[in-house]
C-alpha cells in the first residue's frame, strides 16, 4: 500500500488538440474519507490584523482572493486540488526523501495548494506564493483525521492558459521545472531531475553540507534529495512510469475525454482501490484563447470509473454547492486530543453514490442500467461542454447552476435504485 497516492497530470499542445491544456488528478486519500467540492467567491480583506486560519495554524492575510473552487477532504481547510478563476489550477502529492518530515504543525501542502490558488492569477505567480510561504511557515502536521498519523512533503503540478510548473520540495528545499509543451506527470516520488528552471537559493549549497552531492556532477534533485535511480525512472514499475506511458500512448490527441480515461485506468493503478482508494477526481480544460471559458470537472465521489464528471465554469454569482458540501462540525483539527471521534461527513452526493456503489456490486442488471444512465448524461454534458467551447458563448443565467444542476440530475440516477 502506497499512502496517499495521488497523480497528476498535465497535457499541452502539441500533445492536445484545439490549442488547449488539460489537466488532471486523482486524489487518493483514506478510503473512508470524504471529500467535498466547494466554492468560495473572490473576496477583499480591509482588516488585514485579521489573521487568516489554515488547517492547523494562522497566517497573514493578503488584501485581495480570488473566486475558488476546490475538491478537498471534509475536515481540514486546504484542498487536494482545484482551480481559480483566472484559469489556474493545482494538485499536489505526498513525496518522501532524505529531508527528515517534521511533526510540528505548520501548514499542510494542500493548505498551500488553496493559497496558491486565492493569490495568484498565473501558474508561475502561484508558484511564487507558495514558495514564500514555505519558506516563511514551514510545511508539517498530520494529514489525516484518522488516529493514524501520517505526514510528507509535497510536490504540486501548477498550470495554467500557458503553461505548468512542478514544484518539488524536500522541507523548505525546493526546485521546480517549467513544462512550456508536451506531456508531465508527478506522483510520490521527486521527478525533477537535471532540468530546472527555479530553485531555492541554499538548495545544492544544503545538499553538499549533508554530503549528498560532491558538489562536481551536474546537479539531479530527485537523485540527490531522495533515495532514487533517475536513470531507471521511467522504466520501473510503479504509477509514475504508468503515467507516464499513458500519457505518451495518447500524446498528439490528447483530449479531456483521454484525460478521464487515464484517470479511470485501473490496471495502471492509477486508479487506486483498496485501504487508500480514489475518493475524489478533477479534469480540466485550459483554452490557450482567452476568450474561451476555462472548464473545470468534478466528481465529488470515489472511483472516477463509476463516478460522473461535472462540470464548473467561473461566473459572477454563483449557486453555492450545496449537494456536495459537507456538514460543518465543531472543529475536530483544534481539539486535543485530535480525532478521537471522526464525525459522519458525508454530503448528500456521497451519500446517494455511495448507496447506488452497493448495487452495482450486487446487482448486475441494476447496475447495467445505472451505469448506462451515469453515462449518459455525462456524454450529454460533455456535448454541451464542447458547444460552449466551440462557440465561446456562455448562457451566463445557466452556468450559474450548472455544477449544481448537475449533480441534482446525478443524484436523480440514484434514487430509483436506492429506493426499491
Amino acid at each position: 500500500m502506497e499512502p496517499c497516492s495521488c497523480d497528476t497530470f498535465v497535457a499541452l499542445p502539441p500533445a492536445t488538440v484545439n490549442n488547449r491544456i488539460i489537466f488532471g488528478k486523482n486524489s487518493d486519500r483514506p478510503c473512508d474519507e470524504v471529500q467535498e467540492v466547494v466554492y468560495f467567491p473572490a473576496a477583499v480583506h480591509d482588516n488585514l490584523k485579521e489573521h487568516l486560519k489554515c488547517t492547523y495554524i494562522e497566517i497573514d492575510q493578503v488584501p485581495e482572493t480570488y473566486a475558488i473552487v476546490l475538491s478537498r477532504p471534509a475536515w481540514l481547510w486546504g484542498a487536494e486540488m482545484g482551480a481559480n478563476e483566472h484559469g489556474v489550477c493545482i494538485g499536489n502529492e505526498a513525496v518522501w526523501g532524505r529531508e527528515e518530515v517534521c511533526d510540528e504543525e505548520a501548514l499542510l501542502g494542500m493548505d498551500l495548494v488553496r493559497l496558491g490558488l486565492e493569490r495568484a492569477d498565473t501558474a508561475e505567480k502561484a508558484l511564487n506564493v507558495i514558495v514564500d510561504l514555505l519558506g516563511k511557515y514551514g510545511q508539517g502536521g498530520n494529514c489525516s483525521e484518522g488516529k493514524m498519523v501520517f505526514s510528507y512533503h509535497n510536490s504540486f503540478l501548477i498550470a495554467d492558459r500557458n503553461e505548468a510548473w512542478v514544484l518539488e520540495t524536500a522541507g523548505k528545499y525546493w526546485a521546480a521545472e517549467k513544462v512550456q509543451e508536451g506531456v508531465r506527470n508527478i506522483s510520490n516520488q521527486l521527478s525533477v531531475t537535471t532540468k530546472i528552471d527555479r530553485e531555492h537559493p541554499d538548495m545544492r549549497s544544503y545538499a553538499k553540507q549533508k554530503g549528498w552531492w560532491d558538489g562536481k556532477k551536474e546537479f539531479d534533485f530527485a537523485a540527490t534529495y531522495s533515495y532514487l535511480d533517475t536513470a531507471k525512472m521511467m522504466t520501473s514499475p510503479g504509477r509514475y512510469c504508468e503515467g507516464y506511458k499513458l500519457l505518451n500512448k495518447h500524446k498528439g490527441n490528447i483530449t479531456f475525454e483521454t484525460m478521464m480515461e487515464i484517470l479511470r485506468d485501473k490496471p495502471s493503478g492509477i486508479n487506486m482501490e483498496g485501504e487508500f482508494l480514489t475518493t475524489a477526481s478533477m479534469v480540466s480544460i485550459l483554452p490557450q484563447d482567452s476568450n474561451v471559458p476555462c472548464i473545470h470537472f468534478l466528481t465529488g465521489t470515489p472511483d472516477p470509473e463509476r463516478s460522473v464528471f461535472k462540470p464548473f465554469i467561473f461566473v459572477p454569482n454563483i449557486s453555492q454547492l450545496l449537494d456536495t458540501s459537507s456538514p460543518t462540525f465543531e472543529d475536530s483539527v483544534k481539539k486535543k486530543p485530535q480525532f478521537n471521534i471522526k464525525p459522519d461527513r458525508r454530503h448528500l452526493l456521497y451519500q446517494k453514490h455511495q448507496q447506488a456503489l452497493e448495487i452495482l456490486d450486487n446487482k448486475e442488471e441494476k447496475a447495467k442500467t445505472m451505469l448506462d444512465n451515469m453515462s449518459k448524461l455525462e456524454k450529454e454534458l460533455f456535448k454541451e461542454m464542447e458547444s460552449i467551447l466551440q462557440n465561446k458563448h456562455l448562457d451566463v443565467d445557466k452556468i450559474v447552476n450548472l455544477f449544481p444542476q448537475c449533480t441534482k440530475d446525478e443524484i436523480r440516477i440514484y434514487k430509483p435504485n436506492i429506493s426499491s
